[in-house]
Parts: structure tokens; sequence; C-alpha cells
């Protein structure tokens, strides 16, 4: 089995979290394309109760195998690894069974008494058969990752989008002719198929790598797996809280958008269509640096619980403070792309020129949530995960609050759905930094702050220059490609003249460190 250094697996992951969000936006405008805003709506709807159901199924298994896996392997021993994947199977397999069967059951009410659009059943029905082939595929990327190989975990992801991409057109063109709430429902077919992909490739790569039977005598060592039971709930459960939160939360969220929108007087239709210009194409979009964040706090909570666990205390604030600053870099260049070009891009992406509107409010407010990644991993590291499932938990409620009070109000209508997100995100992120600041003393070092806002400045006035007097003389396209490009120069030349980017920052990557 190849393993990996931590920073190889960072590093690979973020390559596979890349492509994937690549991909991602590839299917989402395939979809807009051949669906339009109102099947996008549909499909968006579904998708909170999709999220739910993986949580669910999950149970934060994935990162307890891995930590036991990696424990076990450790000291070689194979039967334990063995014990550990047959109880996972059984946990997991029973949550899809019921799973699976409520989710046919709560369909029709959920369609017809919570959503208000009651077309929302058949995408809601298409996400049923998804659940088992999570459920395994979650047991088997745990494994991979405790065996600190992360290669299967990063290609099943990018296997899941290409087939997914592949049959979105084919699936919802097929289906479209019978109405836009089936085509919702082959969007989400293509989403079990393409998991199912990424399934078969972990399972191939599980049988050639397999140094264990696992069938034979499976009830037996089931039955003697108490204890291993007792290890992954106390691990999965705590972690699964926020995670949890965050899912149900999602989930109430479009059920709480569509009922603030009727009483704000809107209708049925336009209410599910304005939805898919939030959720479908908006809101992925501004989410695209957490794939580097996400990666980044992987890497973190190992980091500072070692140094933590040697009470080295300046060292937590250095290496939170290096995570905070590549976060800040990352997420720079996307808030300013994002608002300077919202026009082009929406246009471009989605032919929806006047969602650019949600995207100018939200993006200043998002950069508070590439912060909150490699926070909520200190405060885990740090075996302060309650406080951060407390702190998600009253940003959950915030959210649904804020909506509620903000989308009833013909005023505001779902634009106050979308300021009802940015609120709940910057309440997560400044709960989470509070505690982070109450538990280490944590110091922040202004002056990196302080320029990389600087240059996040410089760089925002030099694309507002490039979108008034250069993008005009290209094609659309052609002209926002050559601007896009020219703004990251900009900002690349700010980060080196401020040296917020040194030399030595890049010989931490193995592919770039020989040219440096």
């Amino acid at each position: 089995m190849t393993k990996q250094t931590l920073v190889q697996g960072t590093i690979l992951l973020i390559l596979a979290g890349l492509v994937t969000r690549i991909l991602g936006f590839v299917n989402r405008i395939v979809m807009a394309r051949v669906m339009g805003h109102e099947g996008v709506g549909l499909y968006m709807m579904a998708v909170p109760t999709f999220l739910l159901a993986v949580t669910l199924t999950r149970l934060g298994l994935p990162i307890a195998i891995s930590k036991l896996v990696a424990e076990a392997d450790a000291t070689g021993d194979r039967s334990k690894v063995r014990k550990i994947l047959i109880v996972s199977l059984a946990i997991t397999g029973i949550l899809s069974i019921v799973i699976t069967i409520g989710l046919f059951i709560a369909a029709p009410l959920l369609a017809q008494h919570f959503f208000t659009d009651d077309r929302t059943i058949w995408p809601l029905l298409a996400i049923a058969p998804v659940v088992p082939v999570i459920a395994v595929s979650s047991v088997l990327r745990g494994y991979f990752q405790g065996l600190q190989n992360m290669r299967p975990s990063a290609y099943s992801q990018v296997i899941e989008q290409v087939v997914r991409i592949a049959l979105v057109a084919l699936l919802t063109g097929l289906f479209l002719p019978y109405g836009v709430q089936f085509a919702a429902a082959g969007a989400m077919i293509s989403v079990i198929l393409g998991e199912l992909a990424s399934l078969l490739y972990m399972f191939s790569m599980f049988k050639v790598k397999k140094k264990m039977r696992i069938r034979k005598g499976f009830f037996k060592q089931l039955k003697q797996g108490q204890e291993t039971l007792k290890d992954l709930l106390n691990i999965a459960l705590p972690t699964t809280g926020s995670q949890l939160i965050g899912s149900v939360s999602y989930f109430f969220e479009p059920i709480v958008v569509a009922n603030s929108l009727a009483i704000a007087g809107i209708t049925t239709a336009v209410a599910t269509a304005q939805y898919g210009e939030l959720a479908g194409y908006v809101i992925p979009l501004l989410f695209l640096p957490t794939f580097i964040t996400y990666s980044l706090s992987v890497s973190l909570v190992p980091a500072i619980s070692e140094a933590n666990a040697q009470k080295k205390y300046h060292l937590i604030e250095h290496r939170l403070n290096q995570a905070l600053k590549l976060s800040m870099l990352s997420g720079g260049i996307a808030a300013v792309v994002l608002y300077v070009f919202a026009v082009p891009i929406m246009d471009l992406m989605y032919d929806s020129p006047a969602s650019a509107s949600y995207l100018k409010i939200m993006t200043p407010f998002f950069f508070f949530l590439y912060f909150q990644g490699p926070l909520q991993a200190v405060l885990q590291a740090l075996d302060l995960a309650r406080s951060a499932m407390i702190n998600s938990l009253i940003g959950a409620l915030v959210k649904l609050a804020a909506i509620f009070a903000l989308a009833t109000r013909p005023e505001f209508g779902i634009m106050g759905a979308a300021l009802g997100i940015v609120i709940s995100i910057v309440v997560v992120t400044l709960l989470h930094f509070a505690t982070v600041i109450k538990a280490i003393s944590y110091t922040i070092v202004v002056k990196d702050f302080a320029l990389c806002l600087l240059s996040v400045f410089i760089t925002g006035a030099g694309a507002v220059y490039l979108y008034r007097y250069m993008m005009p003389q290209f094609q659309p396209l052609q002209g926002l490609a050559i601007c896009v490009a020219a703004t990251c120069a900009i900002y690349l030349f700010t980060l080196i003249f401020f040296k917020l980017l040194k030399k030595e920052d890049l010989k931490h990557i193995p592919f770039i460190k020989k040219w440096v």
C-alpha cells in the first residue's frame, strides 16, 4: 500500500479538490443550459435532503475509521483492521436501509407539506438509491485514508464528477419533455451513477490492495466487535455534531426560503427559479476557494494536536497564523474576481446576468467563510469540538431566523435569503475566532493581515480598470479570460512585493520546489 507524507497527501487532496470543483461547475453549467432556472431550483431544493441523508449515513465514521485503522496498521494488527471494516460496514449498512426507506416515505410528505412546490417529489425520490452506495464508499474512503493512501479518495472524487457530467446532459435532456421536475430527477440520477462509478473504483482498489478476507467469519467478527463499535462511536459521534447541525440547517433552508417567499407574495414558480439562481449558481462559486481551506484544515488538526500535546503554544499560534494567512491569500483573489467580474461570469457560465446582484452582495461577507475551516480545525485539535458545535448551532439558528425575517418582506424577497446566509457565516466565524482567542491567548500578526488587505484593494482597483477599459475590446469570453488572468498577475505581484509570498513558502510544495 503506497503511503504519502502529510504534505504530499494535502497537495493531492488540494489538486483533486480543484479538479472536482471545476468539473462541478461544468456540471452546473450543463444543468442550467438544459433545465433552466426552474429546473435547477427543483434540483437544489432536493440537494439539502440528499446531504442530510449522507451525513446521517456516514455518521462521522470516515474520520473514526481513518484514525483507528491508522493506529492498528502502525502496530501491524491486521485482524483489528478487518474488525473495524466489518463493524463499520454493518453500521452504515443498517443506517442506509433505514434512511432509504425513510426517504421513500418522507418524500411525498416533504413535497406536499414543507416545500411550496410539490414537484420536488421526483428529485427527492431519486435520492434514495444513492444512500447504500455512499454507505460503502464512506467506509472504504476512511480505510484508505487510515493507511495514509489518499490516491483512491482523490481519484474517486474526479471519477464521480466525470461520470456525472457525462450523464447529466443525456438524462436531463431525456426526461425534460415530461417536465422540469423529471429533468431534475434525471440530474439526481446522474449523481447516483457518479457515486456508483466512484464506489466501483475504490472497491477495485480495495480488492487489489487488501491483505484480508472480509466475508470469511463476517458475523462471528461482528458479534465480537462490541469494543470496536464503542471505539468507532466515541470518535464518530462528537465529530459528526457540527456536520449534522450544518446538514439539518441546510435541509431546512429551502423550506424556510420557499415559505418565506410565499408569505412575501412571490409565486411558487418564480420562488423556485430564484432559489435555483441563488443556491445553484451563486453559492457554489462563492465556495470555490474552500477546497484549499478544507485541505489545509485536514493537515492542521494533527499539527496543532502535536503542538498542544507538547504545550508549545507559540507553535500553535505560528501554525494558526500561517493557516489564516493562506486562507486570506486564497480568498482574496476569489473575492476580487467574483465581485468585479460578477456580471460576465454569471452571463457566460449560466446565461443569468441578473444573478450577479446576489454575487456582489454576498462576496464581501463570504470572505469570512475562508477563515472558518482552519479555525474549526484548531478547535477540534484543542479538544474544543463541543464549542465549535455550539457555535455552528448558533449560526444555524441565526441563519434560519434571518432568512424568515428578511425574505418575508417583499422589498427583500430572495435577497433576504442571501443576506441571512451571509449573516450566519459572519456570526460563526467570529464565534470560532473568539473561542480560539480565549483558549490560547492568540495574537494576530496585524502587519500580514493589513498588507494582505492592501493587496486585495490594489488588485481590486486594477480589476475595475481592466473590466471597464480592456474587456470591451475583446469578445466576452476572451475578454473575461484575459482580464481575470491579468488580475491574478497583479495580485501575485503585490503578494511578492509585500513579501507575503516568499520562495520558502513555495518550497513546501513537492512539484514546485525544484523550480525555486
